[in-house]
């Protein structure tokens, strides 16, 4: 077994590896022979480095088309089986993380881990706007949140549009309950500015979706790998955008989406993601005394 001061890079890596194709942090332990606590310690440390490097770095993005949505998720339990004196306390039960993807770079320009409520919108949004270096036309679900969020962060120097989905809510056999209604049609919506029509779309962001849900063991449905505690949700999803916008070739871009939008200029190694959180320096023992020296 290892202890994290005397985690190589190269094993470190090996973790980091495991985590970003899906495996859950005890199948990382049992690969990697190591102890739960040292991954779990490991997806901390990095995780929050990664979530302080991304918040730094992507700032003034050359993105021109975006693309918005959430994903739910729940931590601790599912909404309806949280014990009453534990509802409405943020990060246990319903969680959703709020994404921002440029269509033409593929780069997730922004995210949060938050409640499917007007505040958390006006955050994700505030937030986005804050990372881009031109006008750009955003595109959104039928998700009314956004529109006020939208309004404010931007103040109307926006091309927006919303793309409304209609689906068929037919009663569903026993063997289908869990398969997606079928779609009906879709709505284009101008709500400000001057959108191309052509471009309202949603479907690399949502494409984004399955990415996340095979990538983060936690996000995968209907097992028992959900996320306990809300603070490591969190470094989940920071690790994730992190190896996938510097360190996982796009195969439609053949480079990363960092390199696309021109903050990287080469892919980074999980050695390089592992290297952000400084390998610590163990102290050497000093001489040992007896009880009565101590005194």
């Amino acid at each position: 077994m290892f202890i994290m001061n005397s985690l190589s890079i190269s094993k470190r890596a090996q973790i980091l590896s495991l985590l970003v194709e899906g495996n859950s942090l005890r199948a990382c332990s049992r690969i990697a022979d190591v102890s739960i606590n040292t991954v779990t310690k490991l997806l901390v440390d990095v995780g929050t480095a990664c979530a302080d490097y991304q918040d730094k770095t992507l700032r003034n993005l050359p993105c021109k088309r975006v693309q918005c949505d959430e994903i739910w998720s729940f931590v601790g339990a599912k909404q309806k089986n949280v014990p009453v004196e534990m509802q409405g306390i943020f990060g246990i039960g319903d969680v959703w993380t709020w994404t921002a993807m440029c269509a033409d770079t593929k780069i997730m320009a922004s995210w949060m881990v938050g409640g499917r409520d007007s505040e958390s919108a006006k955050a994700f949004i505030g937030d986005l706007s804050g990372r881009l270096a031109n006008r750009i036309q955003l595109t959104t679900d039928g998700n009314r949140l956004y529109i006020d969020a939208v309004e404010r962060a931007f103040a109307g120097d926006v091309d927006y549009a919303m793309l409304v989905k209609h689906y068929n809510d037919e009663h569903k056999s026993p063997e289908r309950k869990y398969s997606p209604s079928s779609f009906v049609s879709a709505d284009k919506r101008r709500i400000n500015g001057d959108p191309d029509l052509a471009h309202v779309s949603t479907s690399y962001v949502e494409r984004q979706n399955l990415t996340m849900r095979m990538s983060m063991r936690r996000f995968t449905c209907l097992t028992n790998a959900f996320s306990k505690k809300v603070d490591n949700h969190m470094h989940a999803v920071a690790l994730h955008f992190m190896y996938y916008n510097f360190g996982r070739i796009h195969k439609s871009l053949r480079v990363t989406p960092a390199m696309e939008a021109g903050i990287a200029s080469h892919v980074w190694t999980l050695e390089e993601i592992a290297a952000l959180v400084e390998q610590p320096v163990t102290k050497k023992r000093g001489p040992y005394k007896t009880r009565e020296e101590a005194q």
